[in-house]
């Protein structure tokens, strides 16, 4: 039997993520966010829900460019630093050792240390209530060589060891169990 709770969000795991963004000044910052998404294939398109009163979203209202840098279970101190701690009053790039590296399309920095940065384009704002959704278009990926499959040239996220937020708490990721389409799969003879 299932309890009847208020309405909340439980939707779990999502990604922890770094977003890089900068003013039209150049000033930089770091925000973790785990609200974030996809929301279309083509155009390539995500989200990411950030409150109106944290010091990274003028810097993303400014430029209306951010970075999502995914993260690793080794950058999880740094991952949740930037999350508790305001780009206001820290540099955040200095305290966390995490390295800032120019922009390829996008005129802010993205996160050396990631293993995947998805350069992005505020298309629209939406104000939601809390958070405000920004709307983004994808402009670029920039993969590290060492989670590419020399044979199928694909992105092996799971051994990038990425790291998740689930309702208060960091976690690894856990084992593959399978790959689209394997429910239905014929077996080989």
């Amino acid at each position: 039997m299932k309890q009847s709770w208020k309405p909340g969000t439980m939707i779990y795991p999502l990604p922890a993520v770094l977003v890089s963004c900068c003013g039209l000044d150049g000033r930089s910052n770091l925000i973790t966010v785990a609200w974030t998404g996809t929301v279309c294939t083509n155009p390539a398109m995500c989200y990411i829900s950030v409150r109106p009163e944290r010091y990274s979203y003028a810097l993303i209202k400014e430029s209306m460019e951010f970075t999502i840098n995914l993260t690793t279970a080794g950058m999880a101190r740094a991952v949740d630093w930037c999350g508790v701690r305001s780009g206001s009053e820290y540099d955040k790039w200095k305290e966390t050792g995490l390295t800032p590296v120019a922009g390829e399309k996008v005129s802010c920095p993205y996160v050396a240390e990631s293993p995947l940065s998805i350069e992005c384009r505020v298309r629209e704002i939406v104000r939601l209530g809390s958070h405000d959704m920004f709307l983004a278009e994808v402009l670029n990926v920039l993969a590290e060589e060492d989670f590419i499959d020399s044979g199928t040239g694909a992105f092996d996220l799971g051994k990038a060891g990425l790291l998740n937020y689930s309702h208060g708490a960091y976690y690894g990721q856990g084992e593959k169990i399978g790959r689209f389409g394997w429910s239905v799969m014929k077996k080989k003879k």
